[in-house]
């Protein structure tokens, strides 16, 4: 049986290769966009049976409200939520203003939120249904000039697993995806620049001569890797995306159990 979808984000990146795997193998997608003529081609491809498509801002509350509505009364019902809507805010934390790290949390972390509440009445009631999270290796580990940004993602994260152990009796299921490095518009013209302090300078030259070169894969076949999940009886709570993100996660947890144990006696002396 088809399945049907609601994805945020879906006029370029990963949101636009979810939503044409999903759609060149029969299912149907509400397509949100802050831009809805992006999704015109979707609509004459797929035909209007196939796509909804519909304008979305996730920080405006009441118009999520009424785009998970929209999408309930046309499908029927809701199999897939993708929460993939976001951008990158770069900057060092000394750098970026208070509204910038607000308007960070407001698209990356409370527009996730408000899709995710306004979905699971209708899971609930279905019994069945599948929230997916789009996170980020940067959902796990931290970069300097992204400090922002994680603290969106490792947000979203926590209320994530939180999630997921509140519903396992209700028959949704809940996944993290957590990609490396893809050829997004995540840091290209989406994202946001905070004003540059002349005294990290040397990092900003450190962190360019450690990315600079990077070559990022074309999202095409992320859209292939979330049809795997979402099919899957038993999906995974978390999943990479990519095969950057486990070099960086080894060795960091391995770091991390190390730190806690050698400073094991100070966590006992804490404990009186």
């Amino acid at each position: 049986m088809s399945k049907v979808w609601f994805i945020t984000g879906t006029s370029r990146g990963l949101g636009r290769s979810f939503a044409e795997s999903a759609l060149k193998r029969g299912d149907k997608v509400a397509a949100t966009a802050r831009n809805v003529d992006a999704l015109d081609d979707l609509v004459t491809m797929y035909g209007a049976e196939a796509v909804l498509p519909l304008a979305l801002d996730v920080t405006d509350k009441a118009a999520v409200g009424a785009a998970v509505s929209a999408a309930h009364e046309k499908f029927g019902r809701l199999d897939v939520v993708v929460n993939n809507a976001g951008y990158g805010l770069f900057g060092m934390v000394e750098e970026i203003t208070e509204q910038q790290l607000r308007d960070q949390m407001e698209t990356n972390l409370f527009g996730a939120f408000w899709v995710t509440q306004a979905v699971l009445p209708i899971l609930r009631a279905q019994q069945s249904g599948h929230i997916v999270q789009i996170s980020s290796v940067g959902g796990v580990a931290a970069f300097p000039s992204l400090g922002a940004y994680h603290a969106s993602k490792w947000a979203l994260e926590g209320f994530s697993d939180a999630l997921s152990q509140e519903v396992t009796g209700a028959g949704i299921k809940v996944t993290i995806v957590e990609p490396g490095g893809f050829a997004t518009d995540w840091g290209g013209s989406s994202a946001t620049q905070a004003e540059p302090n002349p005294a990290y300078d040397q990092v900003r030259e450190a962190i360019a001569a450690r990315f600079g070169d990077a070559r990022y894969a074309e999202p095409g076949d992320a859209g292939a890797a979330l049809l795997e999940i979402v099919d899957a009886e038993n999906p995974p709570l978390r999943v990479l995306f990519g095969t950057e993100p486990i070099e960086i996660i080894e060795p960091l947890y391995a770091e991390r159990l190390k730190t806690w144990a050698d400073w094991d006696h100070v966590s006992r002396i804490a404990q009186g």
